[in-house]
């Protein structure tokens, strides 16, 4: 249940939600905005209804570096049964039997593990996101319609088999961008010759967030009158980007990227993405995200604290 419209106010931080089985990836947006009172909100890639774990929300203009976030690493755990195909790829969907009591063993599992570790190529699922000519593949799918999709390179970084039934598994997978949880449980159901999809999937990290705690709504509310003690809980915006090398500009030069101009730089520096900070009397306060080549910084995205 949503709060009462309340005040909303700025605020700028990021929040690792433990969003909930069965809630949609802008339901609980919306619910932590509420408590939170924030005045502007958005995450980072939604998670399917049927899916729990790390959403990281961003706050304000958290929201400017929320793209990169797109572009992390993840990991989940996911439990794949055997013996069935769904149309929708997971427990949602209408199921086919393919072939009962499979009798998976951890032993063939794991040789057919092997195949989708490193880079590998995926067909894209019809019930996402992904459009075509301008709508969402999941209604066309809905209207049984399917289109062609192109096939995409995705990166498996590890892929652990962590227990085993005759007809169902629990994998842990650290993949890259882009990467369908329902693909790759489809595709390992077919190579073995038995079908599967997701019955379970919970996403437990997104980089650069890996090990740092998440909070549950149920957690959050119980906070909802200490305000103080939720705001603790946000983490700064540069946290997003620490992946990214930092560059310390004096006060002349803040001065002239916050106006939106380039900046030359006297010593040499390696050319890409750095995040920016203001330091003055030792203070450095971050400012964006600058783009530098050929020795020139080009404003990225500025923060307007």
């Amino acid at each position: 249940m949503l709060l009462a419209p309340c005040q909303f106010r700025k605020l700028d931080g990021i929040l690792l939600l433990d969003k909930p089985l069965g809630m949609s990836s802008n339901k609980a947006l919306q619910e932590a905005r509420f408590l939170f009172a924030a005045e502007k909100a958005g995450h980072t890639g939604s998670l399917d209804p049927l899916a729990s774990g790390l959403l990281p929300l961003c706050f304000g203009e958290a929201t400017k570096v929320s793209g990169f976030l797109l572009d992390a690493d993840k990991s989940y755990i996911t439990t794949a049964r055997f013996g069935y195909t769904s149309n929708t790829g997971d427990e949602e969907g209408e199921k086919q039997l393919i072939q009962a009591h499979p009798k998976i063993t951890s032993e063939k599992l794991e040789v057919v593990l092997a195949q989708f570790r490193g880079e590998i190529q995926q067909i894209p699922p019809m019930y996402s996101a992904l459009k075509k000519d301008g709508q969402p593949l999941y209604k066309l799918a809905r209207q049984g319609i399917e289109v062609e999709r192109v096939p995409r390179n995705v990166v498996i970084h590890d892929l652990k088999l962590l227990d085993c039934s005759a007809e169902s598994a629990t994998l842990e997978v650290q993949c890259s961008k882009g990467t369908y949880i329902r693909s790759l449980v489809e595709d390992i159901g077919a190579t073995l010759g038995v079908g599967a999809y997701v019955a379970s999937l919970r996403r437990t990290a997104v980089s650069p967030f890996n090990s740092l705690p998440m909070y549950s709504l149920e957690a959050l509310t119980a906070f909802k009158d200490q305000r103080e003690h939720l705001d603790e809980l946000l983490l700064p915006i540069d946290q997003a980007l620490m992946h990214l090398p930092e560059l310390d500009l004096n006060e002349a030069e803040s001065l002239l990227i916050q106006q939106g101009q380039k900046l030359a730089l006297e010593k040499n520096i390696q050319p890409g993405l750095y995040r920016l900070y203001k330091n003055i009397n030792e203070q450095a306060q971050f400012m964006g995200m600058g783009e530098l080549s050929n020795n020139v910084l080009r404003v990225k995205r500025l923060l307007a604290y």
